[in-house]
């Protein structure tokens, strides 16, 4: 695994907005970086792939120990999303995406950082932009990236077993530019699939008391709702009560049992399933339980924030509103560095299956929402 250094395309902003791509600065310095790419052979894409397939296998594994054994409050989640979140499951209430940040260093097995898998984001960048630089620059090369062919296939699989309604998805999110790059490529995909899509959002969702449905801004009865909002904001905002009370009737997705995995405790059960692991760090709820070096994370927290990190004596500590509901302790994995720059693999998993990659790096161990996204080929 190399990282090469490479002149950026004179108008590669022109370049990527026009691709949609409009979050491509922060602070004046690019989010999406092309002054690099990370260059993989074969062998080296083979294993991510592997690793996350088997990633999700274990995943849902314990998913169903979580059910089975009642392990929702060891992971903070309220008495009242239970019942939804046992009938979501035990219906096989299907999942779009997810994405595995993974530890990677091309020799060695990757590790598990964390899985986001209730509202993943850098999807356009992962999906799109880094596919058309490829294209662009390296023709002949590869990528590891069949991401925008996996999610038109899972909506016309969707779509052909009749669980999406008057053929009609809605599409919610929050008003920031990131999440709507993300609900574009989502509905853009849905539309490809045949499906009629309806962006909206979260605060302009209606509920209509009698005829006890969520409602767009047109009145329609919102069925198929997509909702890049994670589920533990969803479940405390004013209208819980009534989008637990009527669960059976809207094909949320993602579905609610997505909060046992997006919960960075899962990473303490997974440990607790299948001590050593190749693929896993070691992790436990609430203490560190004897690790020397540790990373210690909110059980939902985002974008690195409240992180507390302790290598060899010295902490270092990330700010942010996380870390009420508890924490969880994983083992430091040390990150590779290339020309101090430190990736981290962000594996995609669309409909079960691994479906491409997207690298974000940054200059120091932690990754937070400043890390640049960087395109990667292989060989």
């Amino acid at each position: 695994m190399e990282r090469i250094p490479i002149p950026e395309r004179p108008d590669w902003r022109k370049k990527v907005e026009e691709l949609g791509l409009l979050f491509h600065t922060t602070e004046d310095k690019p989010y999406w970086f092309e002054q690099a790419y990370y260059r993989f052979n074969e062998r080296q894409i083979d294993q991510l792939e592997t690793a996350t397939n088997e990633l999700h296998k274990l995943c849902l594994e314990a998913v169903q120990l979580v059910i089975d054994h009642d392990r929702f409050r060891d992971l903070a989640i309220p008495a009242t999303a239970i019942p939804a979140i046992k009938w979501s499951w035990q219906n096989q209430v299907p999942s779009i995406y997810g994405r595995f940040d993974l530890a990677y260093d091309g020799f060695h097995a990757p590790k598990l950082l964390e899985y986001n898998a209730d509202t993943p984001t850098a999807l356009l960048e992962a999906a799109v932009i880094q596919w058309h630089w490829l294209q662009e620059l390296f023709p002949k090369a590869d990528q590891f990236n069949s991401i925008w062919e996996g999610l038109v296939a899972t909506w016309q699989q969707l779509k052909a077993s009749g669980r999406i309604k008057n053929n009609l998805a809605h599409f919610g999110y929050v008003d920031s530019i990131e999440d709507f790059m993300t609900i574009t490529v989502l509905q853009d995909t849905a539309q490809e699939a045949g499906l009629q899509t309806q962006e909206i959002l979260m605060a302009d969702i209606g509920w209509d008391s009698t005829y006890r449905c969520f409602a767009d801004l047109k009145e329609r009865e919102m069925q198929t709702i997509f909702k890049l909002y994670p589920w533990e904001w969803l479940i405390a905002e004013n209208f819980a009560d009534e989008a637990l009370s009527i669960y059976s009737q809207v094909n949320w997705i993602e579905p609610i049992w997505k909060m046992i995995l997006s919960n960075k405790g899962i990473l303490a059960i997974l440990w607790e399933m299948h001590p050593g692991h190749e693929l896993l760090a070691e992790a436990h709820i609430g203490e560190p339980h004897g690790l020397f070096n540790w990373i210690k994370k909110p059980l939902l927290g985002r974008e690195g924030a409240n992180v507390t990190l302790k290598v060899w004596g010295q902490t270092t500590e990330t700010g942010g509103e996380y870390g009420e509901e508890g924490y969880v302790y994983q083992d430091y994995v040390e990150l590779p560095n290339k020309d101090g720059s430190h990736p981290v693999m962000g594996c995609w998993v669309i409909d079960g299956k691994a479906h491409g990659m997207g690298i974000r790096e940054s200059d120091g161990p932690i990754t937070d929402n400043f890390s640049r996204f960087v395109p990667h080929l292989f060989e």
